[in-house]
């Protein structure tokens, strides 16, 4: 295999992973979307199945009551629909699928970078070796 094609293979080896990289990105954004969501929005949690007027309750993150285990005693059936826990286990996932994505589109971008570098460095001396060779010394 000449030196160019092993170049070329490196550097689509190196786009698989940046793209690599870039999808594990994506999905650890839509976790910490999803986080947002459970904690950010208002919502609506049923008293029995099928509820026609569910209770209306406020976002996790913005309510001073307490948590499922204390709502369930008294009856608050906000609490016991969407509680922490949920929450931070999306938001820990996402946590290693950050940083794996960042390492890879961080290897894949560098190693891109670093290919064109030495292809660079590898045409400035052959210039330098024509310009040596032509002249008369």
């Amino acid at each position: 295999m000449r030196s160019r094609d092993y170049d070329l293979d490196f550097r689509d080896s190196s786009a698989r992973i940046r793209t690599w990289g870039i999808v594990l990105l994506g999905v650890a954004g839509l976790l910490w979307t999803w986080c947002a969501v459970l904690l950010l929005t208002p919502y609506e949690a049923d008293r029995e199945p099928g509820d026609r007027y569910p209770a209306k309750c406020e976002a996790r993150l913005f309510t001073d009551r307490g948590t499922a285990n204390e709502g369930v005693f008294r009856g608050d059936y906000c609490a016991d629909e969407r509680d922490w826990p949920e929450a931070l286990l999306v938001l820990g996932l996402s946590v290693p699928v950050s940083a794996a994505g960042a390492a890879l589109l961080t290897t894949g971008v560098v190693s891109r970078r670093m290919s064109a570098h030495a292809e660079a460095m590898r045409e400035l001396d052959k210039i330098a070796e024509q310009r040596a060779a032509a002249q008369p010394g």
